[in-house]
C-alpha cells in the first residue's frame, strides 16, 4: 500500500484497502474556524447531541475575519468562544493568540506523521506535508465528527509525482506546485491522493512542502502528502511530545499515475485570472500592472516567505500608486519576523502589515479589491470574487514574484531583480 492507503487501514482497523473502497475511519485531530465553525454548531445542536466525542481532539482557531469587522463577525466569534467553554475544549485560539489555523495546527503540534486529521476548511490538505492523511470537510460533516469522532471514506486513487533537479535562484515551492497545477489542470485530480516524492522533496524546508500540500486541493485532491523523513520528525518532535506512528508507502505500491518532473530549467510561475490552472512564466505576463501586492496567507505567510520578499524590498520603497499588504501566518511567525526586523523593513519600504489573519486571501476583511483592480498574491486561489469585487483580477506567485513586483509595479519576473 501507499501511505495514504495505509493511515486509511490503520484508522479503520484493517489490515489493507483498496482504492474505491469505503471506511469508517477514526479521527485524530478534529479543526474548526470561525466561519465554518459556526455551521458545524449549529448541526451539532440540531442533532440533540449534547457532548463531542472528545474535546481535547477538537482544535477551534479564529483567523478568516479577525478582529471582527462587522457585528456579524462579532456574533460568530461569540458562537465559538460559547461553545469551546460548555464543551470544554481547551484547544481554543482566539484573536491574538493563534493565527492563521493551518500555521496554528502545525505550530501547536496537533499535526503528526500517520494521523488522520480533518479540518472544516478546504486546506487542511496542508497537514500532508508531515505525512498525515489530511482533508477538508463540510461544516455538517463536522458535526458528526463532534458527536462520533469517525467518518467514512472513499479510499481514493493516489498520483505520485516525483521531483528532482534543483531551482534556480528565485524559483520557489510555490513556482513548484503552480507548474504542477497548470499541467495536471484544476480537475484533473479529483478526489485522488496526490503523493510527492523525489530529492528535490527530501531536500525542501518544511515551509516549502507545506505550500505544496497547501494547494493539492486546486487540483481537485482529496489529499495532499510527503511522507514522513528526518525534517519532519526533528519539526514535529520540536512542536509535540505526543506519540506517533510515521507511515510510508511500500517499495512495491501501486499508483494509478506517476509524474516525473525536473524543476532545473523551471521559471516562476504566474496563475493568471481567473483559474489556478491558467499558469504562464512569469516572463510571458511582465507588463501586467497591478494596483495591489498580497503577501501572506496559509499558503505563503510563514517566515521563509517573509524573509524571500524582504529581499526583494530592502532595495527601496514600494512603487508609488502600489499596495502592498503583509500579513504573517501567525502570531509566531509575526515575533519572530520582528525580532529579525523584517516588520520593521516591511514598513519603511510602504507596505501595510497587519496581525495575523486570512486576510484578503478570501474576500471578507481587509484589503479587498475593487471592479478593474488587479492584485498579485501569494495566495492560493484566483477566482472571480474570490478577493473583492468580481471585476477585480488576481494573479497568484511566489512572494519573490509578489515582492519584485511591489516594486516595479508591474508583474516582475523576480530574477530580473538578482542580488
Amino acid at each position: 500500500m501507499n501511505v495514504t492507503e495505509k493511515i486509511l487501514a490503520k484508522a479503520s482497523g484493517r489490515k489493507e484497502v483498496s482504492p474505491g473502497e469505503i471506511v469508517e475511519a477514526k479521527v485524530d485531530v478534529a479543526m474548526v474556524n470561525d466561519v465554518t465553525g459556526p455551521l458545524a454548531v449549529k448541526a451539532f445542536q440540531e442533532i440533540g447531541a449534547r457532548n463531542v466525542w472528545n474535546e481535547q481532539r477538537i482544535v477551534i482557531v479564529l483567523d478568516h475575519q479577525i478582529p471582527a469587522e462587522s457585528v456579524k463577525s462579532a456574533q460568530l466569534h461569540e458562537i465559538m468562544r460559547k461553545f469551546a467553554k460548555e464543551q470544554r475544549i481547551e484547544n481554543f485560539y482566539d484573536v491574538g493568540h493563534g493565527g492563521i489555523c493551518h500555521q496554528v495546527m502545525v505550530e501547536k503540534g496537533y499535526v503528526r506523521p500517520g494521523n488522520l486529521i480533518v479540518g472544516a476548511d478546504s486546506h487542511t490538505c496542508t497537514y500532508g506535508a508531515f505525512g498525515a492523511f489530511a482533508a477538508g470537510i463540510g461544516s455538517t460533516e463536522m458535526a458528526a465528527v463532534f458527536t462520533t469522532g469517525t467518518l467514512w471514506f472513499k479510499v481514493p486513487n493516489v498520483m505520485k509525482i516525483n521531483v528532482v533537479g534543483n531551482f534556480q535562484k528565485f524559483v520557489t515551492p510555490k513556482d513548484l506546485i503552480l507548474n504542477i497545477i497548470g499541467q495536471i489542470k484544476a480537475d484533473g485530480a479529483i478526489y485522488k491522493g496526490v503523493e510527492l516524492s523525489g530529492s528535490t522533496i527530501q531536500n525542501m524546508s518544511i515551509d516549502g512542502r507545506m505550500t505544496l500540500c497547501n494547494m493539492s486541493v486546486e487540483m481537485g485532491a482529496k489529499n495532499g502528502i510527503i511522507e514522513p523523513d528526518e525534517t519532519t520528525l526533528k519539526y514535529v518532535k520540536n512542536r509535540t511530545s505526543g506519540a506517533f506512528t510515521p507511515l510510508r508507502s511500500d517499495p512495491n505500491a501501486a499508483y494509478e499515475k506517476i509524474l516525473d518532473l525536473d524543476v532545473t530549467e523551471m521559471e516562476p510561475q504566474v496563475s493568471c485570472p481567473s483559474s489556478v490552472d491558467n499558469v504562464k512564466r512569469a516572463s510571458e505576463v511582465k507588463n501586467v500592472k497591478i494596483d495591489q501586492a498580497f503577501l501572506g496567507s496559509c499558503t505563503n505567510g510563514r517566515l521563509e516567505d517573509l524573509r524571500l520578499a524582504a529581499r526583494f524590498l530592502k532595495r527601496g520603497r514600494i512603487k508609488h500608486g502600489v499596495r502592498m499588504i503583509v500579513i504573517p501566518a501567525s502570531q509566531e511567525v509575526y515575533s519572530q519576523a520582528l525580532r529579525e526586523g523584517l516588520i520593521e523593513l516591511f514598513v519603511e519600504a510602504g507596505a501595510y502589515v497587519s496581525s495575523s489573519s486570512c486576510g484578503p486571501c478570501f474576500g471578507g476583511h481587509i484589503g479587498v479589491l475593487a471592479p478593474g483592480e488587479v492584485c498579485v498574491s501569494s495566495s492560493n486561489r484566483n477566482f472571480i470574487g474570490r478577493m473583492g469585487s468580481s471585476n477585480a483580477h488576481v494573479y497568484l506567485a511566489s512572494p519573490a514574484t509578489v515582492a519584485a513586483s511591489a516594486l516595479t509595479g508591474k508583474i516582475t519576473d523576480p530574477r530580473l531583480l538578482e542580488d
